[in-house]
């Protein structure tokens, strides 16, 4: 019972239960109410037979020794009551019924007060006992004949019972279309979560503003997806950003492997490569240890950094890059001593993707610049390039969009446009902030950056 019970739907054990609650309250008041019934119609028999009892004694009269009283006539079925008098063991009085009835009548003569039930002939009997001036001197017997009685006991039976079933039956057809009605937005639910593919980031269930437990499922689980949705995000995002930063150090590393495989050199030029090799691969840990605090979604503004030293490291990122694309990368040096608020890798990492872009725009110069400005040090990077449409100012900075100039440009075409958008989300994340602003030719970036001590 309990297995077949577990196989079933919850629409179909909530209408079992349902269906069974019911059936037993039901079956409770039917028996209940025809038990009362019952009950009520029996005492009012009983009362009915002592009244006649009663009020036949006090109708006889005894005259010289002579037993007188008014004789009924016809029979049970007709009168539906009757009285027999019995008198020192001789019938005074008798109605004209079934001899069986008669006898047991008779029987009562000379007994204590009681009721004889006759369920054969539907004939109630109750005998009593006469006295005269103090002595017994015999009974009186009524009789009430109980058809209409046990009829009406097995109609309201029959009736009830058919009411509780029909009853029962409109429960279970208006339960199951409200439990149909009810799972509907579930099945609904169901089959949207069933056609819905990896790959379906913004679909929601959409029920409209919650107003009941359903709604407020699938509000709480649209929710759930919206966190969901943005933690696949980031990790895409992060693993785009981790490809598109990890390219320049990459090329590097083969650009060295390949020069140093070509043809036989001196021992000191190995050395000299594997040095590069090692300082390409120290980039790419740092690189991936920056992307990882900057996917945490906290903060980057902690550390100091040397400005100089910043700059020397994204032109030493960008030497593969700027030579493939014909680029000249000039840094106008910065004052002494001046620092960034943010760990050297970080700034680094914000300042790279902005140079990349630069050096695939520019059709031959690159200009990197650092001065403070109040509270920050502002990184400026220039290039002679085709520039930045006022339209496009912020558009750039959405991931995977390019500008119009992209299509023009064959290194620029190769990028995947996420430098400027990972460059964006790290100095925001330091505090910071990357901008484009007019410039006299090409275009004119503004990497801005707390200061530091």
């Amino acid at each position: 019972m309990r297995r077949w019970f577990s196989r079933m739907g919850v629409r179909d054990r909530l209408l079992f239960a349902v269906l069974t609650t019911v059936a037993v309250a039901l079956v409770t008041m039917t028996v209940v109410f025809n038990f009362l019934l019952a009950t009520s119609l029996d005492a009012d028999v009983d009362q009915r037979l002592q009244a006649l009892a009663t009020d036949t004694s006090r109708s006889i009269r005894i005259s010289g020794g002579q037993v007188s009283l008014p004789r009924p006539s016809g029979g049970m079925q007709e009168l539906g009551s009757q009285v027999w008098v019995f008198v020192s063991g001789k019938t005074v009085t008798s109605p004209s019924v079934d001899q069986a009835v008669s006898e047991a009548a008779r029987q009562l003569d000379g007994q204590a007060a009681q009721f004889v039930e006759l369920p054969d002939y539907e004939v109630r009997l109750y005998g009593i006992p006469l006295y005269y001036e103090g002595s017994r001197i015999g009974t009186i017997v009524s009789a009430l004949s109980t058809s209409s009685y046990n009829q009406t006991k097995n109609t309201t039976l029959m009736g009830t019972v058919t009411f509780t079933a029909v009853l029962l039956i409109i429960v279970g057809f208006a339960g199951r279309w409200m439990l149909n009605s009810a799972f509907r937005p579930v099945v609904k639910m169901t089959n949207n979560a069933e056609a819905w593919s990896s790959e379906d980031l913004d679909r929601r269930f959409d029920m409209g503003p919650p107003h009941d437990e359903l709604t407020q499922l699938a509000h709480t689980l649209d929710g759930m997806l919206d966190r969901l949705a943005a933690s696949l995000r980031r990790e895409q995002r992060f693993s785009a950003e981790v490809s598109h930063q990890l390219r320049t150090p990459l090329a590097k590393i083969k650009a060295e492997a390949e020069l140093a495989l070509r043809r036989e050199r001196p021992p000191a030029y190995y050395q000299e490569s594997l040095g590069s090799v090692l300082y390409s691969a120290d980039q790419m840990a740092r690189t991936v240890e920056a992307l990882l605090a900057a996917s945490h979604e906290g903060s980057l503004n902690r550390g100091s950094a040397d400005v100089w030293q910043i700059l020397a490291d994204v032109v030493s990122s960008i030497g593969v890059l700027a030579e493939e694309n014909g680029v000249e990368v000039r840094v106008r040096p910065p004052a002494r001593n001046l620092r960034v608020g943010v760990d050297g890798d970080i700034a680094a990492q914000i300042l790279q993707p902005v140079v990349e872009n630069a050096c695939r725009f520019a059709h031959s110069d690159v200009l990197l610049s650092a001065t403070r400005k109040g509270t920050e040090v502002h990184f400026v990077v220039q290039d002679d390039g085709p520039g930045v449409t006022s339209d496009e100012r912020d558009r750039i900075f959405e991931p995977g969009v390019r500008g119009s100039a992209a299509g023009n440009n064959g290194g620029a075409s190769r990028g995947a446009g996420l430098g400027l958008p990972l460059a964006r989300r790290l100095a925001r994340a330091a505090s910071g902030d990357v901008e484009v602003l007019d410039g006299e030719r090409g275009a004119r970036f503004v990497v801005r950056l707390p200061t530091g001590r």
